[in-house]
């Protein structure tokens, strides 16, 4: 049987890409997560809340 680390769909075995600017240094995979974390926080501050039956 294959445990579950040998089944992973995305192959990990390899050194990771990072993008730097100065002195800041983060991985490829990390600045995705963050994009994504900002991009959902902003959609939570800007998109209008569901409204009830009463309004």
């Amino acid at each position: 049987m294959h445990s579950a680390l040998n089944m992973a769909l995305i192959n990990l075995n390899h050194p990771a890409h990072y993008l730097g600017i100065g002195p800041f240094q983060v991985s490829v995979g990390n600045l995705v997560i963050i994009v994504s974390m900002f991009v959902i926080f902003a959609m939570a501050i800007f998109l209008p809340f569901p409204h009830g039956k009463d309004d």
